[in-house]
């Protein structure tokens, strides 16, 4: 494999740091060579290094043409670009050469000229052309590659790569107080110094340091401040310190040469920026095995995870930031249990190594597609389901057949049909049309190898006869179209109108290669419709797979309801069907029992958020007692982590009994649906009450009966780990078909 990188060669900070160590790592694994179109310290460094490097800095056009024979004739299979320079002599080069291009993004182009507004309208635009026209990008952490495709890149085409340093290197400073004295810091040995390394640059936001800094300094009076990096900013941030009474605790230090040194002399690394990538001065400052506290912006949670490796606040919070800084000042063993902490995590995870292997990997998976292209051969699967509808169980669903797809090649291109395409790519991070987009559909189709009918019930005609024929569409035309068909851990039916039956039949019996199912129930409708041809499996809902949000996301969004950290809860999730509102007293009764003779409060879930608010409502207005209600939109993660902290759920809807069971929370079922008997039957040893015979004293019962039994946790468990295997071979067929 032969690589060629194109830089300016002015670069400074993260971008030098990553392009060092990256061709550092892969020039002993493949043939890469570095061309720079300006001399100065960047090739330097770069020659230094070992980095086979070209400089091509005389006129443009004649450097141009040299640039295009020397990948033509040195057999070059990629492009790799980075900074706007490289990447806009990439883009002309891209049809000339006939090679891939692949270009690195490692700061927000929209950000990188704030403090030259000229040079943003010239180069900035020449960027963003340059990255439209690229083959393959690289977000330099998650957050990137979800700007990228929050400004319309294709998700298929976005990958990601996080900054890693060499861990190797054992920064040392033997005579600290000595080296900070010389910086121009009034340091003593009681001194407790936070330090940052950066560019004075806007995006930076400086001022939020130093005046978290003044706040701190206040409380905590050993804090000292020194501030590496140069910048624009420079004069207005010295004013601002002067003006704030703390220019003789803090020093800027300008450019650091050791870096190392640098870091070793601190006690508390710091970071400000209102956007970042994920910064090098984070790894570099766990490596010195320094406590850190950060904004919460791009890829930095992946480091600093608050309160165990480090501590986040919002950006341009200059109190939280205080607080933090009080406390890591004043406690010598927080300092060194979060700096051991972020240490480990660095060194597992963001290290030279750890890089190298990443970009390596996608040059193996860039020029296999490039390979499949000229082939002419498929690659990438298609999933289609009722998405992008506002149901956190259908949308649950989506994430996780995309996780399982991820499992089975973590570049897999996937593209979702939703009914909010663009929310969708920026949600779930994969390619999505319009469900209705009919020629997109076509053209997206004939280019993959396996079509997934995504889980839920789809193939029914109680709600819709419409919806049926929609996604019988979708599967003939799948097949038809060259595509493997799979229906992934699907229900089936009801099927309130029988001239449908017919049609189901031949369509699933003649274009469906598999069809996993969510329960027994449906296995016995296809047998009642005669369906033979494909592989008929009961497997279980594929949302059971998925994990629960972090603690702290947990209790911040019960804390934004109303919900005190431990408060014991019940929660109740109610949808319209017909007959509900005769009904909605012994839901309010229910709730009221909970809150008055368990000691509970009654807490409203919205598994869809467009439906359930009426109904939600019309049942509150009932009740007796305050409740809660979460009615904004939460992810599949959060819901699943808020349902874990109830003491039961009562639900109508499917997925809110799916979610609640698969963390072990005792449920009890009001079923308006053969599915959710189903899903129950299957569970075994959960309540299910039909809606028809619903009754306040049984509900109640019931609810109570369920509270009772919470401590049977570990047979609950024990009946959803059953399942969980189970839903693992919607997975295994899916592979199975695609031939991995």
């Amino acid at each position: 494999m032969k690589v060629i990188h194109l830089i300016s060669g002015g670069d400074t900070g993260g971008a030098k740091t990553h392009i060092h160590y990256l061709l550092s790592g892969i020039c002993g694994q493949l043939d890469a060579k570095l061309v720079c179109f300006t001399r100065g310290e960047f090739s330097a460094e770069a020659e230094a290094l070992g980095i086979p490097t070209v400089i091509l800095d005389g006129a443009f056009f004649p450097a141009l043409g040299k640039l295009a024979r020397m990948i033509r004739d040195g057999g070059y299979d990629l492009v790799h670009s980075h900074g706007a320079k490289g990447n806009f002599i990439a883009r002309l080069l891209r049809g000339v050469c006939c090679v891939p291009v692949l270009a690195t993004v490692h700061s927000d182009p929209k950000l990188d000229y704030l403090s030259r507004p000229l040079a943003g309208l010239v180069y900035g635009t020449l960027n963003a052309r340059a990255l439209r026209r690229a083959d393959y990008l690289i977000g330099v952490s998650d957050a990137m590659r979800d700007l990228l495709i929050a400004r319309g890149h294709d998700p298929n085409r976005i990958f990601s790569i996080y900054n890693g340093v060499d861990f190797t290197v054992k920064p040392e400073n033997a005579d600290r107080l000595s080296y900070l004295r010389a910086l121009g810091l009034d340091a003593d040995g009681d001194s407790v110094v936070v330090g940052i390394a950066a560019r004075l640059d806007p995006v930076k936001d400086l001022a939020t340091l130093i005046r978290g800094f003044a706040l701190a300094l206040a409380r905590c009076p050993r804090l000292r401040l020194v501030i590496a990096g140069d910048g624009a900013e420079l004069e207005s941030l010295r004013a601002l310190a002067g003006e704030l009474g703390v220019a003789d605790r803090l020093c800027f230090a300008g450019w650091i040469g050791d870096i190392n040194r640098f870091f070793a002399a601190l006690d508390i690394n710091a970071l400000t920026s209102l956007s970042e990538t994920f910064p090098f001065a984070l790894a570099e400052g766990a490596r010195s095995r320094l406590a850190t506290v950060s904004t919460r912006v791009g890829g930095v949670p992946k480091l600093i995870i608050d309160g165990e490796t480090g501590f986040l606040f919002p950006p341009g919070d200059a109190g939280a930031l205080a607080g933090r800084l009080v406390e890591l000042g004043s406690s010598a063993q927080l300092r060194r249990r979060l700096g051991s902490a972020v240490y480990e995590k660095a060194r597992n995870e963001f290290s030279v190594e750890a890089t190298t292997r990443r970009q390596l990997e996608i040059y193996g998976e860039i020029l296999k597609r490039e390979r499949l292209k000229k082939r002419g051969e498929r690659n990438g699967v298609v999933i289609c389901g009722a998405y992008g509808m506002g149901n956190a169980g259908d949308d649950a669903i989506l994430e996780a057949i995309v996780g399982a797809m991820r499992l089975i090649d973590p570049f897999m291109p996937i593209t979702a049909l939703s009914r909010r395409p663009r929310e969708t790519r920026l949600q779930y991070g994969v390619g999505s049309i319009h469900m209705f987009n009919n020629l997109a559909f076509r053209r997206v189709m004939k280019k993959t190898k396996l079509y997934l009918s995504g889980g839920g019930s789809l193939i029914q005609n109680v709600t819709s006869r419409r919806s049926l024929w929609y996604y019988l569409y979708t599967i003939t035309t799948a097949k038809r179209l060259g595509n493997a068909v799979m229906m992934y851990g699907c229900g089936i039916g009801p099927i309130a109108d029988s001239r449908d039956e017919s049609v189901i039949r031949h369509i699933l019996s003649r274009d469906v290669d598999v069809i996993t199912l969510r329960e027994r129930h449906s296995l016995s409708e296809l047998e009642r419709l005669g369906v033979r041809g494909p592989e008929l499996i009961v497997s279980a809902d594929p949302a059971l797979s998925l994990p629960p949000a972090p603690e702290d996301r947990v209790l911040g969004q019960l804390l934004s309801c109303g919900i005190a950290p431990g408060e014991a809860c019940a929660c109740f999730s109610v949808r319209s069907w017909a007959g509900f509102e005769e009904k909605a007293d012994a839901f309010a009764q229910a709730a009221d029992y909970a809150a008055e003779r368990l000691g509970l409060k009654p807490v409203f879930i919205l598994i869809n958020r467009e439906e359930d608010g009426y109904t939600t409502d019309g049942v509150r207005a009932l009740m007796r007692n305050a409740s809660a209600v979460i009615s904004e939109p939460m992810d599949s993660a959060l819901m699943l982590g808020v349902l874990a902290r109830m003491k039961v759920v009562v639900s109508m809807r499917l997925h809110g009994l799916i979610f609640a069971a698969s963390q072990g929370v005792p449920i009890v079922g009001v079923s308006y649906d053969p599915k959710v008997t189903a899903f129950l039957a299957g569970l075994g040893g959960e309540s299910c009450i039909g809606l028809e015979a619903l009754t306040a004293g049984e509900l109640i019962s019931e609810m109570a009966a369920a509270v009772r039994q919470a401590d049977d946790g570990a047979a609950r468990r024990r009946r959803v780990e059953k399942l969980i295997a189970a839903e693992a071979l919607n997975r295994r067929w899916a592979e199975k078909l695609l031939g991995n």
